[in-house]
């Protein structure tokens, strides 16, 4: 591997990123489609129900899906937005080579397998089989996923298999597992609507999950109090009850100080506390000397606002609570969902109706991704990789010897580590833009350089995928059927509106051929997805998330299924632990005592500053496709440094100011935005672009040591003034995405 094939302007002037727009009248067949096929938006968790129009093989619109039952025809500025990446002209039509010094070139499929191929052998023939590993993401659908796990552990016969959801989810569910025995969300939405007091930690649900916030204007209106836990003053927080605004890295000690409290004024329920958990007293030891005085100081929020919040969370009656990616994102990721869940457990208020508590899923199949496939230490049904029953069961179900399975392997930011130490020398990814979304992005274009063969499938030419060597030209969510799982865990049908156009293919046919190319094709054998997913459904029975009584029929007939779901003639489980009984090995709920650690990087003299990072209501993830949609771009053409009046006075600094932010790892300038919605001691930057607008250029690899996530929420910065100001010229081309 090398550097970029040619210059980035040259290949983004060719391959994008470039804003699209619908025509005034919009797009031909718009009025009068064939057809309307009823899906799902293909970004957040939420999976909102919507109809695609189509006309000659091509989306061109979308209709409201008013009877679907969440959203009920409610849509994001994302989901509205949606259709627009199917008729892009930075589509990649034909799979793609690096060329050196000119970018790439169009190749055959026949080029481009035999190519990958003979590349995967000749790496795992000189350097052994984990040499060649493999990142995917969860975006893509539970078939999908599923057959990414086993085509990592049964063609490419390596350990290293890991997903985006590294960067997401695993910080919950490393929690979830822990307290429970199960990773999923207590209740469905509904339940939320009811509930007396909702707390929100760290989930900017307003721009990150719109159409969830229905749920909780519903709750407002019969009367429920807001608690919202963020460094900012979110949309959400602004009609909030109280809003607490923690330090960033902060966050066990906020709840542990809540726990302290709860048990002091005895606001606890002892008959579930004897009856149905384990490891109260352990967990109470832990916070003995949370007192309010020193919350304060570590959490920085006022005593009287820590003492108020407690009080309206001990004393409900139901109560809800919700967290994401903001108290996830950490080096200690596992210990605050582990100090949210011990107030909930402490409460008892889990398992009756209108009580509940549940992770945001950030990515479109982040719940389901995590169940069945591509984390490289878990198999289907959510069973791990080291029990030896778990591995011998999946083995039957693939056909393979139990021995010849791989075992636990690197996690996505350590995969980038081992390709820094020699140890990983190829790569194939897919759904997955490390270059934009891992921490400290430096060291990780590093990585990609260092490379001896690097493969990509996807549908754009990505930050990541412009260090390929081989660029295979994939399918969109609309193009493929499938199932995704809901952040609430409702199992729902993606239905294939438009077939792949011009010489592009499906992102499993693509896995099957490269399988049968490698000598398993016989174990890759699906003529469609159900099939795949009939499959799936009996590699997860008798896991945690049990799959085998959802079928594809069942799904359509219901709207959804919520698993686990053990037979056919069961309805789903919308609503855990009403027996309560866990899935822990002495079938209790286990509190698990936490105490406080700073984050790893602390501010100084030299990097007197906190950085944290998130997102934006028009922007997905890395942005490999919204950052294509004209629309979402106008709405945010380009990161912002969110910064207080008080700091930005201290630093002489005016809104619109280019600043320089500075931390160990690396460097950008951003336009300053003064708010008044952050902390004094606190900048925040969105994360959806690259190049020299990466805020991940800034961000630490430091990892979580239960869920190795990596710690994006907060770290140590510098500004420095630049004395220029942001122009226009640079919003207009900000959307573009400069190495």
């Amino acid at each position: 591997m090398a550097k970029l094939p040619a210059s980035v302007d040259k290949i983004i002037d060719k391959y994008g990123p470039h804003k699209a727009y619908p025509p005034q009248s919009g797009f031909e067949g718009s009025h009068e489609p064939d057809k309307l096929v009823k899906t799902h938006c293909c970004y957040c968790g939420m999976q909102c129900g919507i109809q695609l129009k189509v006309k000659d093989n091509k989306i061109a619109g979308f209709e409201p899906w008013m009877e679907f039952p969440f959203n009920e025809g409610r849509l994001c500025p994302k989901g509205v937005q949606r259709y627009m990446q199917n008729n892009h002209p930075d589509r990649l039509m034909d799979p793609i080579q690096r060329v050196e010094g000119a970018g790439f070139e169009p190749i055959s499929w026949e080029q481009a397998m035999s190519k990958t191929v003979s590349e995967i052998k000749r790496i795992q023939a000189k350097y052994g089989n984990d040499a060649f590993a493999m990142l995917s993401g969860v975006s893509l659908t539970n078939e999908k996923s599923y057959m990414i796990g086993k085509f990592a552990r049964v063609a490419l016969k390596t350990a290293n298999l890991d997903y985006n959801g590294r960067l997401c989810m695993v910080s919950a569910g490393g929690g979830n597992k822990k307290a429970f025995g199960l990773d999923r969300a207590s209740n469905s939405w509904a339940d939320l609507k009811h509930a007396e007091v909702i707390l929100v930690a760290g989930a900017n649900i307003s721009e990150t999950f719109p159409t969830l916030t229905h749920y909780i204007w519903q709750a407002r209106d019969k009367g429920a109090k807001l608690i919202v836990v963020d460094p900012r003053v979110i949309p959400l927080a602004r009609t909030a009850d109280i809003h607490l605004p923690v330090k960033p890295g902060g966050d066990s000690a906020l709840f542990g100080a809540i726990l302290k409290i709860m048990v002091d004024n005895d606001w606890i329920d002892h008959d579930f506390i004897n009856n149905h958990t384990s490891g109260f007293e352990e967990a109470i030891e832990a916070v003995k000397d949370y007192d309010l005085e020193w919350a304060e100081e570590t959490t920085g929020i006022p005593r009287q606002q820590i003492l108020a919040a407690a009080t309206l969370w001990g004393k409900a009656k139901t109560s809800f609570l919700l967290h994401a990616r903001g108290i996830e994102h950490h080096s200690k990721g596992v210990e605050n969902v582990l100090s949210c869940i011990n107030i909930v457990l402490a409460s008892g208020r889990i398992g009756k109706p209108y009580c509940g508590y549940g992770t945001i899923t950030g990515q479109g199949n982040g719940q389901g991704g995590r169940e069945h496939g591509h984390k490289c230490d878990q198999l289907p049904g959510n069973r791990d990789i080291t029990n030896p029953e778990h591995r011998k069961y999946i083995a039957e179900v693939w056909g393979i010897d139990e021995k010849d399975m791989p075992g636990k392997g690197l996690t996505a930011y350590e995969q980038i580590e081992a390709i820094h130490r020699g140890e990983i020398k190829g790569m194939i990814s897919i759904c997955f833009n490390p270059l934009v979304s891992l921490p400290n992005n430096n060291f990780v274009r590093e990585a990609l350089e260092k490379l001896e063969f690097y493969i990509c499938i996807d549908t754009f030419l990505s930050e990541t995928a412009r260090h390929a060597d081989i660029v295979m030209a994939g399918s969109l969510h609309e193009e493929e059927d499938g199932t995704v799982t809901t952040a609430e865990g409702r199992v729902v049908r993606i239905n294939e509106a438009v077939s792949p156009p011009g010489n592009t293919r499906r992102d499993g046919q693509i896995l099957m051929e490269i399988a049968d190319r490698l000598g398993v094709g016989d174990k890759f054998n699906y003529p469609t997805s159900e099939d795949i997913f009939n499959e799936l459904r009996v590699a997860s029975k008798g896991g945690t998330a049990d799959y085998f009584g959802i079928t594809y029929k069942k799904i359509v007939d219901n709207m959804g299924i919520f698993w686990p779901c053990p037979s056919e003639d069961h309805p789903g489980t919308p609503r855990l632990w009403e027996d309560r009984k866990f899935k822990t090995p002495d079938g209790k709920a286990h509190f698990n005592p936490v105490s406080y650690r700073p984050p790893a990087e602390r501010t100084d003299e030299e990097y007197p500053i906190l950085l944290t990072t998130g997102r934006v209501v028009s922007q997905y993830l890395s942005g490999t496709s919204t950052r294509r949609i004209g629309k979402l771009v106008d709405q945010y053409p380009e990161p912002l440094l969110e910064i207080h009046p008080k700091l930005a006075f201290q630093y002489g600094i005016k809104d619109r100011d280019m600043i320089k932010v500075i931390t160990r790892r690396g460097e950008g300038e951003f336009p300053a935005q003064i708010v008044e919605t952050i902390r004094e001691d606190t900048v925040f930057i969105p994360y959806h672009w690259g190049g020299k607008q990466s805020a991940n250029q800034l961000t630490i690899g430091t990892l979580d040591p239960v869920s190795k996530i990596p710690e994006f929420k907060v770290c140590a910065c510098q500004l420095i003034v630049t004395g220029k100001k942001s122009t226009q010229k640079l919003t207009d081309t900000a959307y573009q995405s400069y190495s």
